[in-house]
């Protein structure tokens, strides 16, 4: 892109809480225009009031077809063109593939892959057009783990990577940059509203957020500049880039490395 940050606008969703207000901050603090959205839309008025710049709270339910629309029109009404699409709203589900209800696998997929799909289909026709625009997939580590215990969370998120990827090749000749953001643990709100077979499953993931090292900030300082110098695959945590790698390039000694730590961890549990 070419203007300066002065003037340009950046919708996330799921921008009332965790990583989406961070972003939010992020791109405030460089000048941008934020759009919070979000299915809440009391905590998307606040991120955008802490902020100002002229930050805009949409509601807005990022499985809705009507919604990605109305809010289109809206930020082209009031702001202009969307130079950068963040789709952030996201659920989680814990469980093994037996554990995991039908209609748990559809919420998840519904919102962590459909919300996706639905937002690029909205914005990246316009961002053709023009020649310019950047959208950020958000994924998670999960994508790629292929750990056991969150069957129907990591499937959602693979199969983000893999339409951003494809996304990323179709879009290669307009101006239009895709990245993919592939987080492991972070301390957010999402275990507010995550499902799993029993209570044990969130209070794993809330200490695996609380000792992570890694905060929304710095997430979202790997997604501002990945804007300013565009990447695809964005990870956030250090582990994880050697991890990635290790599966990519060794994927049997990945999943004996897996397995290992998945059976300490059971064992743990076991013996309280």
């Amino acid at each position: 892109m070419t203007k300066g940050s002065e003037g340009r606008i950046v919708l996330i969703t799921g921008g009332g809480a965790g990583l989406g207000a961070a972003m939010a901050r992020r791109f405030a603090a460089a000048g941008w225009t934020p759009v919070v959205a979000d299915l809440d839309v009391e905590r998307a008025r606040a991120v955008a009031d802490e902020i100002g710049c002229g930050a805009l709270a949409l509601q807005m339910d990022v499985t809705s077809e009507a919604d990605w629309q109305r809010v289109a029109g809206e930020i082209a009404e009031q702001l202009g063109p969307v130079d950068v699409l963040i789709n952030n709203a996201g659920v989680a589900v814990g469980g093994s593939l037996e554990e995991t209800s039908v209609e748990d696998w559809r919420w998840v997929l519904d919102i962590d892959l459909m919300g996706v799909v639905i937002g690029c289909k909205t914005f990246a026709p316009g961002m053709r057009e023009r020649g310019t625009g950047h959208i950020i997939n958000v994924a998670s580590f999960a994508g790629f783990a292929a750990a056991p215990g969150i069957n129907a969370y990591g499937t959602a998120k693979a199969a983000v990577i893999a339409m951003s990827e494809m996304l990323r090749a179709e879009l290669a000749d307009s101006g239009v940059r895709v990245s993919v953001l592939c987080p492991a643990f972070v301390k957010t709100r999402l275990t507010e509203t995550m499902r799993a077979p029993d209570t044990s499953y969130q209070k794993r993931v809330e200490r695996w957020m609380s000792n992570s090292g890694v905060s929304a900030d710095d997430v979202a300082q790997v997604v501002y500049r990945a804007v300013e110098k565009p990447r695809f695959m964005l990870l956030t945590h250090g582990n994880t880039r050697w991890l990635y790698r290790m599966r990519r390039w060794l994927p049997e000694t990945y999943f004996k490395v897996l397995m290992r730590g998945a059976r300490r961890a059971a064992r743990r549990r076991e013996g309280g």
